[in-house]
């Protein structure tokens, strides 16, 4: 079992910065590939970046590319989301998700492919 704690939301203007931060248990979390995700209008979780397990590959959603850069520590079970250049679409409850299994290979974009979920964090941009 994987438990998956967010943290780093809260309410920034357009234009600002936030960092999130997803600290996992587990003593394999060397070995998962992580990802964020947020709601999408026809879509609960739609993908936002992934990391694979060593952070030597990330992938991004076309949307985020340039914005947002995820990182992980894997001394201390944590990945991150470094937020810059916010704007107001960027506003939604974002999930931190772990996938155990190697398939579907890297980048996994479905949320499907992904084992086990945090609870979110809220990230709301004002305009």
């Amino acid at each position: 079992q994987v438990q998956l704690v967010e943290s780093g939301g809260g309410l920034v203007q357009a234009g600002g910065s936030l960092r999130l931060s997803c600290a996992a248990s587990g003593r394999t979390f060397s070995t998962y590939t992580m990802g964020w995700f947020r709601p999408a209008p026809g879509q609960e979780r739609d993908f936002v970046v992934a990391i694979n397990w060593s952070g030597g590959r990330r992938s991004y959603a076309d949307s985020v590319k340039g914005r947002f850069t995820i990182s992980r520590d894997n001394a201390k079970n944590t990945v991150y989301l470094q937020m810059n250049s916010l704007k107001p679409e960027d506003t939604a409850v974002y999930y931190c998700a772990s996938k155990i299994s190697n398939h579907p290979p890297f980048p996994a974009l479905n949320p499907n492919d992904y084992d086990y979920w945090g609870k979110g964090t809220q990230v709301t941009v004002s305009s």
